[in-house]
């Protein structure tokens, strides 16, 4: 295993202040068709981007101004150099960004139907990079000491990532914020691999969980969005964050606390960077201390900017962006 300069990969985390937050799993290169509405085999440019939805969220959070960084694992090859270039320049730290000789770095590709049919074709054969972080090459110094670990569903689809992610998440011992990130992509799991199980493990382990009704199914057997709530706090997280689409989103805290907040108006171009953009921005507002509801307004607005645009990563929002959304209230 290396870092991306050939160097030996290891922990560099040392006497550097904590991270606000790091985020653990998915990277991949993305393209988009850039004419919407037309199917891929008729598609003939595209537009390249950073892709991966932990890597997204660490965007999202580092244009709201915070220190972030992603574990995450690339090819040996160009795509993996152009992904860390990405990184750097959107002001994301790359140092657990290392390279696996003899994999691909992946290939996502998107249909862009607005307004809400988006299919992702996932090229991630024989087997993503990102699903070879092994445990002993985690910094779990520095996922203890951050103020906010990020996780997802798609990090406990395979070894040796799901023993990596489990470690980092034991690490943590509820330090913090431990999110957990649902991210159910039912096409990146072995069809006779139940994930229920890995993810009520995962929730013992984290304070915040993420997601909509079909992933709150799966990690709970829930999906109406009052018991799914319920049933992802009987697990073990603190919050609860269940997000409704046109609905907007629900979050249920167990002191007591239910807060509803009504989605943003917006003409999607693309939503698929939509819930990242929501996590970073989710992520922003835990670490500001701010009250649940102005938490969740900030993380809607944040989703329906990235939703009025085409791309993910070079679409989140600036901090100024989402003000001025709230501040005119009249959508995007």
């Amino acid at each position: 295993m290396t870092n991306g300069d050939g160097s030996a990969y290891g922990s560099a985390y040392g006497g550097d202040d904590p991270y606000d937050l790091i985020t653990m799993g998915r990277i991949g290169v993305d393209l988009y068709p850039l004419k919407t509405g037309v199917p891929l085999a008729e598609a003939d440019t595209f537009g390249k981007f950073l892709g991966g939805s932990p890597t997204n969220v660490a965007v999202a959070a580092a244009r709201l101004g915070r220190r972030t960084a992603v574990i995450t694992r690339t090819g040996a090859d160009p795509f993996g150099a152009y992904l860390r270039a990405e990184l750097r320049a959107f002001g994301v730290d790359d140092r657990w960004a290392g390279e696996v000789a003899g994999l691909p770095t992946p290939l996502t590709f998107c249909e862009v139907f607005p307004p809400d049919h988006f299919p992702l074709y996932f090229y991630r054969q024989p087997k993503a990079p990102d699903s070879e972080i092994r445990p002993d090459e985690v910094d779990l110094e520095a996922v203890r000491a951050a103020r906010v670990f990020w996780m997802t569903g798609t990090g406990l689809s395979v070894e040796p990532s799901r023993s990596a992610t489990l470690a980092a998440l034991e690490a943590r011992s509820k330090a913090g914020i431990t999110v957990f990130d649902l991210d159910w992509r039912p096409m990146l799991w072995d069809a006779d691999e139940p994930a229920r199980p890995w993810y009520e493990r995962a929730l013992r382990l984290a304070t915040v969980a993420v997601g909509n009704a079909e992933e709150c199914a799966v990690a709970t057997g829930e999906s109406e969005p009052y018991a799914a709530a319920r049933a992802l706090l009987a697990a073990g997280v603190e919050l609860a964050v269940v997000k409704r689409g046109p609905l907007g989103v629900l979050a249920a805290h167990r002191d007591g606390t239910t807060v509803e907040v009504p989605p943003v108006p917006v003409t999607v171009v693309n939503g698929l960077g939509a819930g990242d953009a929501f996590g970073g921005a989710l992520c922003h507002g835990l670490l500001a201390g701010w009250e649940l509801e102005r938490t969740l307004r900030h993380a809607n607005a944040a989703g329906a900017i990235v939703a009025s645009r085409l791309a993910c990563s070079t679409a989140m929002p600036f901090a100024a962006e989402v003000e001025e959304v709230l501040a005119g209230a009249g959508g995007v």
